[in-house]
């Protein structure tokens, strides 16, 4: 059988460093979800924000590495819905608009 394709996401991090990332509280690791609270802003009551991704040039606290050549998410298994999210919205999770916009943000080019 031949090797499954590596998922160009897990070594990109382009969405990371180009989104602004809003969650529920309930997701907060304190509130009994699973996202580190250092991690986090609180917005209001009901909602936080990864760290880092309301600046400028965002770039999501938990985001290590080299967008574009090896940049991966720091807490995959307990990041918030919204990044759960993006990457089910196209198929394999690559190449929907917004991940072409954000590439296109870091010299990118579409996948």
């Amino acid at each position: 059988m031949p090797p499954v394709p590596a998922n160009p996401c897990t070594r990109c991090g382009a969405c990371c460093a180009s989104f602004r990332v809003d969650f529920a509280r309930e997701e907060l690791e304190d509130e009994g979800g699973c996202v580190p609270a250092g991690l986090a802003v609180e917005i209001n009551e009901t909602l936080c924000r990864m760290r880092g991704t309301d600046h400028a040039a965002p770039r999501c606290a938990a985001l290590v590495g080299t967008v574009g050549v090896d940049a991966h998410c720091g807490i995959y298994e307990w990041r918030p819905s919204p990044c759960r999210e993006f990457g089910l919205r196209a198929p394999m999770g690559v190449g929907d608009d917004a991940c072409t916009r954000a590439r296109s943000r870091h010299g990118l080019p579409p996948l």
